[in-house]
């Protein structure tokens, strides 16, 4: 994820089930690399030994329970000892990369049904998480591809996924994307963004811009959170895919059924 007002706003996870996601609000500022790169990667680039090994400790790589049993992801999930430890004693910022949200599950999803979407396109993942979507996205065929995320820990777990789906890493960029000068994109993906009303207005705009700036073509994924349902982003919405959620998905956001593919038309 981007921005983050706390886990809990974003996974509703009911009671004390896991520790790990009731950790308190985190800044949305941008951290540095703990390996000591600057803050864009390019292909391949060196992962630090001791937080590679610390992921792949703490995560385990999973391709069940969502709508892309063809990608293989290191996930947080209920046989990690994470998923039930006191959230304090996570050590790093909390792990939104480590959960395959359902709206970047259905965005993964469509691009890998519909590969004509980003075939020979140039694509940008927002928000990029875990990095499902671009991966996706690599898999149909894109011929560019940069993956966004504020948390470099999240570069380098996207950058493991990329390996165990035999995909050589593509560029990571782990700045603020909004703050920068816009970059011309033929398709930007973003899923599971909008779950706070500032961020959600500080995208709304931006995408604005870079669809009639560069005339990008914008896809949402979202399985229909209050606060995406209820901003005014919703009139300039076209409905392109609505899928029905795996079980797992459902019992880990608080029984969400379906999430939507959505293109955006201002």
């Amino acid at each position: 994820m981007a921005l983050s007002p706390g886990w809990r706003t974003l996974a509703l996870f009911p009671g004390n089930r896991c520790g790990v996601f009731q950790k308190a609000v985190r800044s949305s500022g941008l951290s540095l690399f703990p390996w000591g790169h600057c803050p864009r990667r390019g292909n391949g680039s060196f992962l630090d030994p001791e937080m590679k090994a610390f992921l792949e400790e703490n995560t385990e790589v999973t391709s069940s329970g969502s709508l892309t049993p063809e990608i293989r992801l290191r996930l947080l999930t209920p046989r990690c000892k994470f998923w039930w430890e006191r959230a304090d004693l996570w050590p790093h910022s909390d792990p939104y990369w480590a959960i395959y949200w359902p709206g970047g599950q259905a965005l993964s999803r469509y691009l890998l049904d519909n590969p004509d979407v980003v075939r020979g396109k140039s694509v940008l993942d927002l928000g990029s998480g875990c990095g499902a979507t671009a991966i996706a996205a690599k898999m149909s065929g894109a011929s560019r591809i940069l993956a966004n995320d504020i948390d470099p820990i999240a570069g380098m777990a996207i950058t493991l996924n990329c390996e165990l789906n035999q995909l050589k890493p593509f560029p990571i960029l782990t700045k603020n994307i909004l703050d920068l000068e816009q970059d011309k994109w033929d398709l930007i993906v973003l899923g599971d963004m909008f779950y706070d009303e500032d961020l959600a207005d500080s995208l709304h705009r931006w995408l604005k811009d870079c669809f009639w700036t560069h005339k990008t073509r914008v896809l949402i994924g979202d399985p229909g959170r209050p606060q995406f349902r209820g901003h005014s982003i919703q009139h300039q919405l076209h409905k392109v895919v609505e899928y029905s959620l795996p079980e797992p998905t459902r019992q880990e956001n608080n029984g969400l059924t379906t999430s939507t593919v959505w293109d955006f038309q201002p």
